[in-house]
């Protein structure tokens, strides 16, 4: 390696948590020292529940339907925030201008390894390229192909509540709320068992990567957590090449479009982005998800009188305690949003948990609710062209798991200890101390 290429390696991180992480930091806690309400938003400690964060989203539903923050537009409104995510006037992500110097400096120091807020993500790409992934893995999460699952995925949640002992302290996140969505999406996706504990800890360790104003040693691990990750999934590619299964990955190694495959680049980030958001926004669902049933004993006597009610219980917490919470679009051209003009370049902040408790369209919407006739109209799965790929599988898994634990263990016990993750855009929690017996 050259002289330049190994400076390169050195001064290129650098820049890139300036740019990503450092410089935003900076102004985030200046402007939050200012009571800005977005920089407020992103500079608490990220292990704030959503209901602690309700009165700052009314704060900024006050405002109106769009309000001006100090570096972007917020929108707490359930009606602008669907306008917002299926107009055609915004783009998913961020889009740094390359005719500028802060442009010219990401894309020279961007990574080399996969990013899932980083092109050819899907959560970044837009048409035609985000169709033609798209197209690629939409079939294996089709209602049908997940109703076939259900029966599979309540032998693996049994299977791993046998293994937990009833009369201990156990960790729920540990040993059930993570366990469950990552076998499950390991076997969709033919990543062998011993492989299985290794893409958990490196899927947990790069959650972060989603946030913006990480310290140093964070953004490194997180970094570190990618590049693993990364090079594992390159290898499991290059095995399921030359031993093709009848997994998804496999598929996707295999499939053509008028004779075009997906290039390897393309191919990783498709693959890497469904594994990992297979199941880590899947762990937050269940966390909170028991967490809120655990809290509100009235509601589990509800489903214990009617089970049928277990699928709306789950929209109800999607709505309530979502796993995300919020996604940004830029502006592509001039336009005008809830009456309010803006142009193009222009960010919008989409704060989705917020939209979910707007009293225009919730009745009492700080309310736990398992039988609330609209709780399916919450947009925790965002909407329109980047509406979530796996949403029948995590409502499905969200069902079974939660059935599941609290039919064996109707009196389960949370015990003291629980944390919430430190994570600001994904929400839920990091331990759960329960005793499942008694």
């Amino acid at each position: 390696m050259t002289l330049a290429g190994q400076v390169g390696n050195v001064v290129k991180p650098v820049v890139r948590w300036g740019l990503l992480h450092g410089l935003p930091r900076a102004a985030l806690l200046a402007a939050a020292r200012r009571g800005d309400l977005q920089a407020r938003l992103f500079a608490g400690s990220g292990t704030e529940s959503t209901a602690e964060l309700a009165g700052l989203f009314a704060e900024i539903r006050g405002r109106g339907p769009l309000h001006k923050g100090a570096f972007s537009y917020l929108t707490a409104s359930h009606a602008t925030v669907r306008e917002v995510l299926t107009s055609n006037d915004f783009r998913s992500g961020i889009a740094p201008d390359s005719n500028r110097l802060p442009g010219r400096l990401a894309d020279w120091s961007a990574a080399e390894f996969i990013h899932p807020v980083a092109p050819p993500s899907l959560l970044v790409t837009e048409p035609p390229d985000h169709t033609r992934y798209r197209r690629l893995v939409t079939r294996v999460f089709t209602v049908r192909a997940v109703e076939n699952l259900r029966g599979r995925v309540a032998e693996i949640a049994n299977g791993l509540l046998d293994a937990i002992d009833p009369t201990g302290p156990a960790d729920l996140v540990e040993t059930y709320c993570s366990l469950l969505p990552v076998t499950v999406i390991a076997e969709i996706l033919g990543v062998p068992p011993q492989d299985r504990e290794q893409v958990l800890r490196l899927g947990s360790a790069a959650a972060p990567s989603l946030d913006m104003g990480l310290p140093w040693r964070q953004f490194r691990a997180v970094e570190a957590a990618l590049t693993a990750f990364d090079t594992w999934l390159a290898r499991h590619l290059d095995h399921l090449r030359d031993q093709p299964g009848e997994d998804l990955l496999s598929q996707l190694v295999a499939a053509r479009e008028d004779g075009v495959g997906l290039d390897d680049l393309e191919l990783r980030a498709t693959a890497g982005l469904v594994l990992a958001a297979g199941f880590e926004t899947t762990v937050n669902l269940l966390g909170n998800g028991v967490a809120l049933l655990h809290d509100h004993p009235d509601q589990l006597e509800v489903l214990a009188g009617d089970p049928a009610c277990w699928p709306n219980a789950v929209d109800e917490i999607l709505r309530l305690d979502p796993p995300v919470l919020l996604t940004g679009r830029t502006c592509r051209q001039d336009t005008e949003v809830a009456g309010v003009p803006v142009a193009k370049g222009a960010l919008v902040t989409t704060i989705l948990a917020a939209a979910n408790r707007d009293p225009a369209v919730f009745t009492d919407p700080a309310r736990f609710d398992v039988r609330r006739d609209n709780a399916r109209e919450h947009i925790s799965f965002s909407s329109g062209r980047h509406y979530c790929l796996g949403a029948a599988l995590a409502r499905m898994e969200g069902e079974v798991g939660l059935r599941t634990l609290f039919d064996r263990y109707p009196h389960l016990r949370r015990l003291p200890g629980a944390t919430r993750r430190s994570t600001r855009i994904l929400r839920g929690f990091e331990r759960l101390p329960v005793r499942l017996g008694g």
